[in-house]
Order: structure tokens, then C-alpha cells, then sequence
């Protein structure tokens, strides 16, 4: 038992790993996940899809480090309601992980979304994923993603990079752009075309909105599975912004999108089983119940972390500082009298384009507004949450004027 006692720790001592590191990287992986599971399902990519399973297993590598690190620091009972908060959230990351390696395995299955209704989620998602190659007289070739400003002059984060038959996934600030490699983003759809032009030099229309499938049942199961993917992401976002800012209320919204989500899975479910005697090929009718139940177990998990808060657990300092060190940030604003985004739109302020923030929620007094668009005019004294880069929250700091204490 010594011997394998020595042994155990030996391994250990490999992993020069903190709480604070782990979490960092287990927000930014499962995130990145989710991402990608979306584009390999959209563009129907097995190469995107096999990187989310073999990103499920480092999560779960993750997890594994981040229990033994929490057990081995765990020494009396106040740290013992420490660490169990932290063992929550992560706990809560792996049912992200998971549910985004599920949408990722329907490609590897044969699963896939008709052209019609994939349309529809790329038009109609809170944030898209578009695909652009890199043509030789791009004026980023041979830059770096640092130099060229992507996120904060666009809108859109580049979030994989295919070059030939390799792929470079959550590529950073030092990655260099080649002639020929194709940018996979994620941004809203407004900022497609501003993306476009930046990387090809040729100017593209605006997305035209997609028509709707001739099927009423489908169509309206297609409807509410984009809602509940808008709503089961932004209930993550409003997750984790509770926690870092310790705002009850926040966390109280993201636990009542999850019982909406709950209620919509269930009629999914019913219109999707309703189509399945009018059509002949139900491969895509399938993928539809997947994609229920995974955004179903996203928002559970987005529950889960608020639970933290709701039922009054101890935050500890360390979470709060590793949310500070994740790819994007999550930061709570409030909107100064005198702010230069006061009384626009998120339009008109050029919000996203020129911050590369995406606001996910505004709440204006007691009321939320959990799907703000181009055209959701912003009022001082309104408090919004946005994410994004440092770089990008810097620059909304500058629109808002002043940031929310946390």
C-alpha cells in the first residue's frame, strides 16, 4: 500500500496544476466545446466533431486533477464549504462537456440537419459560426490574430483554423494567419459581413433571412430548438456572472430559463414525433430530439452553478480570479447618464463591431431583457452583461462610462 501510495503521489507531484488554473481551463474547454460541436454539426465536419470528443476526455482529465487538488487542500470544515462550491461548477462544467460532445457524436453517427434547417440556425442563433477562406491577397495573410484585431474590429472570433489537412483549434493571439487556411467564427450574424470583407477584401450583402420550412410542425420545432440553443448558452453566461458578482438575481434568472427550457424540450419532442408520420427520411428528426436534450442539459447545468448562490454557498476568491484568466471575460456594466451608448441601440452604438462584446442580457429595473438585438435601444441606469476579450471589455468600460463594483 506504501509502495502504491508513493506511486500515486509521484504522479501527482507531475501535475503542477492550481484550482484557479483548473477552472480557467475548464470554462474555456467546455465553452469551446460547445462551439464546435455546433459548427461540426452545421457544416457537417467529422474532423470538428472527433475534437470535441478528445476535448470531452481532457475535461474529464480536468475534473479528475482538479477533485485530487481540492481533496488534498480540504483540512477543516470552513474549507470543506469551499471546496464543495468549486466541486459544484465543475461538476456543472462536465454535463456542458458532455451534452456538447452528444451534439458532436450525431455527425459521427450520421445524424444530419437538413440544409433548410441549418439555414435557419445559422440566420437565427444568438451568435453564429461562419466559415471563410483566406485568399492569397488577404490582408491578414502571414499576421498574426493578434495583429489583425479580428474579435474587436469585427465582431467575430475565430474559433478553429483548417490549414490543408491540419486543424488549429481556440487559436490565440499569436497564431499566424496563412494564405489558404479557412477561419471558422463565431459572432453575431450582423457582423458576417464586416468579417467577410476584413478577411477576403470583397464585400458581401447581408445575410437574407431564410424561408420557412414548408413543414408547419418542423417549422415550429425548429423555431424553439434556436430558442432554447440561445437560451441554454445565455443561461450559462448569466451562471457564471452571478457568481463572480455575487448577484442573487442573476443567478434566480438563470434558474428560471432552465424550467423554460424544461417545458420547451417537452414540446420539441411532441412536434418532432408529430413530423415523423409526414416524412420518409426522419435522419434529421432525430438530431432535432438530440440537440432538445443536450440544450435541455446545458441550461441544467447553468442551474446547478446558480444553485451555488441560491442556496447561499460560499463563493471562494479563487473562482473569481480564475473567470479573470478564461479566454473571455464576463463583466456586468452600468450605464452611465452621460454614456455615449445611452439611449442608441446596440446598432447604433456599433456594439458589438466595435468592441467585439457580445451583450447577452440587459436588465433595466426589475425587468430582463435575455435576447437584446440590433435594435434593443439601451438606457442609462440599464445594467448589461457582455462578453468577450480584455481588449474588448476594455473598450465597453469606455461606451458605459462606468463598471458595476463586484
Amino acid at each position: 500500500m506504501k509502495k502504491l501510495n508513493n506511486l500515486y503521489m509521484l504522479r501527482f507531484s507531475e501535475m503542477p496544476r492550481t484550482v484557479k488554473e483548473l477552472l480557467a481551463e475548464i470554462k474555456d474547454t467546455t465553452e469551446l466545446m460547445v462551439d464546435l460541436a455546433y459548427s461540426a454539426v452545421f457544416y457537417d465536419n467529422e474532423d470538428i466533431a472527433e475534437e470535441v470528443l478528445q476535448l470531452e476526455d481532457r475535461v474529464s482529465e480536468l475534473l479528475r486533477h482538479i477533485r485530487i487538488v481540492s481533496a488534498l487542500a480540504c483540512r477543516r470544515s470552513e474549507e470543506a464549504e469551499k471546496i464543495s462550491s468549486i466541486l459544484q461548477i465543475a461538476d456543472a462544467a462536465q454535463k456542458i462537456s458532455n451534452a456538447a460532445g452528444d451534439i458532436a457524436a450525431l455527425i459521427l453517427r450520421g445524424y444530419k440537419l437538413s440544409q433548410d434547417i441549418v439555414r435557419l440556425f445559422l440566420y437565427h442563433s444568438e451568435e453564429t459560426v461562419v466559415r471563410v477562406a483566406v485568399p492569397d491577397n488577404s490582408q491578414i495573410a502571414g499576421k498574426t490574430l493578434g495583429e489583425v484585431h479580428l474579435h474587436t474590429r469585427t465582431g467575430m472570433r475565430v474559433i478553429a483554423i483548417r490549414r490543408e489537412f491540419n486543424w488549429i483549434f481556440n487559436p490565440d493571439k499569436d497564431t499566424l494567419i496563412h494564405k489558404g487556411d479557412v477561419l471558422f467564427a463565431r459572432g453575431d450574424v450582423t457582423a458576417i459581413p464586416k468579417f467577410y470583407e476584413f478577411v477576403t477584401g470583397v464585400k458581401k450583402d447581408v445575410l437574407q433571412e431564410p424561408k420557412e420550412i414548408e413543414l408547419r410542425e418542423l417549422d415550429t420545432a425548429v423555431d424553439m430548438l434556436i430558442e432554447m440553443k440561445n437560451l441554454s448558452e445565455l443561461s450559462v453566461d448569466l451562471a457564471y456572472s452571478s457568481l463572480l458578482y455575487n448577484n442573487f438575481d442573476v443567478a434566480l434568472e438563470a434558474s428560471r430559463i432552465e424550467e423554460k427550457i424544461d417545458n420547451m424540450k417537452f414540446e420539441v419532442e411532441r412536434l418532432v414525433l408529430d413530423c415523423a408520420k409526414k416524412i420518409e427520411d426522419f435522419t434529421s428528426l432525430i438530431g432535432l430530439i438530440e440537440l432538445a436534450q443536450s440544450s435541455e442539459q446545458i441550461s441544467d447545468a447553468a442551474k446547478e452553478m446558480a444553485k451555488v448562490l441560491l442556496n447561499k454557498l460560499e463563493i471562494p476568491e479563487v473562482f473569481k480570479k480564475a473567470m479573470r484568466e478564461t479566454d473571455d471575460v464576463v463583466v456586468m456594466l452600468n450605464v452611465k447618464n452621460n454614456s455615449p451608448i445611452a439611449d442608441k441601440t446596440l446598432g447604433e452604438a456599433k456594439v458589438e463591431t466595435s468592441t467585439g462584446m457580445h451583450v447577452v442580457a440587459v436588465k433595466r429595473g426589475a425587468e430582463w431583457i435575455t435576447k437584446p438585438s440590433a435594435s434593443t435601444k439601451i438606457l442609462a441606469g440599464d445594467i448589461i452583461i457582455a462578453k468577450g476579450t480584455r481588449e474588448g471589455e476594455e473598450a465597453l468600460i469606455k461606451l458605459c462610462s462606468r463598471p458595476l463594483n463586484s
